[in-house]
């Protein structure tokens, strides 16, 4: 069961702060074997990819079957139940619609002194994502992580996916369909990202990476970051739900456990200020467990990793723990949430009042569910269009202008020690 912590007991802290500090998704550190792997794509290219798909995915890759064809991805959408296609294409058009809202404007203007200002902003030239294979294939992280970047205007978005022993997931391939992609490989691990990171013969370079993966796919990404873009190095998943005695303690316990099914170090926390509550949260959380396909899963996540607090005021108490956290999603399962969400800083998506699941985030809302995790909602947002954007600052100065404000400029040269930027604007201000 997870652990209970009560606000009103004095080691409340202390508890608080080791649920902040526990380590999870540790494990042996993979930074070498995969630095070593990125060497050897780096310098073989093709050869160093079809290598290590030979030997981690049980998979003979080669030029010909590199790539999926049109007919592969035809069959995949014939394979897939029709349902599942309509609900990928109803989630497509949520996100694409959401995230049309996002594209930022451009702007010129001239100020008092006469200087044109301004920004503008256009898309990177190509995007890479990528898409686990096996049995964390999911369709719908395809959906949000290419969505936004085909809104951005990316001409080009490549996916890589592995298929071990050659099989894969086509509810995969559909997606890739659905949102407009039809370049993807049958590729995965920190090779992946090392193709798409520096090229591999057949496979472009990109500019951005995004998308969920392993620890090495997350450490690859870490380790190109630089050299390419990536949206982040997104750790196990988790939620914090903030909820009163007046719900259904059935739906906050299938909400806790809906990311504890995801991964063993996945954490759950339920913050309300009723313990009577809190107790049937808990026994129906033990009885949904045991009827769970994924109960070994979910089992070692809610008795490792979470927690129930109970607080005396959801108001006063409630807002300051939820920013310690600063989860990566948070429910607000009150009559009112209205009234806690102007008090919350830091999470990374926010789903209000009684009736909003996380998982209608996960899937078909709209918004992007790649979120930050551990904390980095404290300074990181979710995966959006301006990931797949960048911003070019825009200056022009006429004579006027410059000889307005020039004269500053080159006087803070002087004091940096930096002549030649002086003489840049002054040889200008002579004639």
């Amino acid at each position: 069961m997870a652990q209970v912590l009560n606000i009103a007991n004095a080691d409340f802290e202390r508890g608080f702060a080791d649920l902040l500090a526990m380590t999870r998704g540790g494990g042996d550190d993979v930074s070498g074997a995969v630095g070593e792997i990125i060497r050897d794509v780096r310098a073989d290219g093709l050869a160093a990819v079809s290598r290590l798909t030979r030997q981690f995915d049980e998979f003979d890759l080669n030029a010909e079957t590199l790539a999926f064809t049109e007919a592969d991805i035809d069959a995949a959408m014939d394979a897939v139940d029709p349902e599942i296609i309509k609900a990928l294409e109803v989630a497509a058009a949520r996100i694409r619609a959401y995230h049309e809202k996002q594209r930022p404007d451009d702007l010129s203007y001239t100020d008092e002194a006469g200087v044109r200002l301004g920004w503008r902003w256009n898309a990177v030239d190509a995007a890479g994502l990528y898409a686990p294979g096996g049995r964390a294939a999911y369709p719908s992280s395809v959906l949000m992580n290419a969505i936004p970047a085909k809104v951005a205007g990316v001409t080009r978005l490549a996916i890589v996916t592995p298929t071990p022993g050659g099989e894969v997931n086509p509810a995969v391939l559909a997606a890739a369909r659905i949102a407009g992609v039809t370049e993807i490989y049958r590729i995965g691990g920190a090779q992946a990202i090392a193709a798409l990171a520096f090229g591999a013969d057949a496979i472009a370079p990109v500019d951005v990476i995004v998308g969920p993966g392993n620890a090495y796919v997350a450490e690859a990404k870490r380790q190109v970051f630089g050299h390419v873009g990536i949206d982040s190095v997104a750790g196990p998943s988790e939620i914090l739900v903030v909820a009163d005695g007046l719900n259904n303690p059935d739906w906050i316990a299938a909400d806790l456990l809906s990311q504890a099914e995801h991964d063993p170090s996945s954490q759950s926390i339920l913050i309300t200020d009723d313990a009577a509550f809190a107790d049937k949260v808990a026994k129906s959380a033990a009885a949904q467990i045991a009827a769970s396909p994924r109960r070994d899963v979910t089992h070692a996540a809610w008795s490792r990793n979470s927690a129930i607090v109970i607080v005396g005021d959801l108001i006063g108490e409630a807002p300051p723990l939820v920013d310690r956290v600063a989860p990566e999603h948070l429910e607000l399962a009150v009559a009112d949430p209205d009234a806690l969400l102007g008090r919350i800083r830091h999470a990374g998506a926010i789903f209000l009042g009684r009736h909003t699941p996380e998982a209608i985030g996960d899937y078909v809302a709209g918004p992007d569910h790649v979120l930050p995790t551990a904390g980095g909602a404290r300074f990181a947002s979710g995966l959006s269009v301006l990931d797949f954007m960048k911003r070019t600052s825009i200056v022009g100065c006429s004579a006027d202008s410059l000889a307005a404000i020039g004269p500053y400029a080159a006087r803070l040269a002087d004091a940096e020690g930096l002549p030649a930027h002086a003489h840049s604007i002054r040889v200008r201000l002579k004639d």
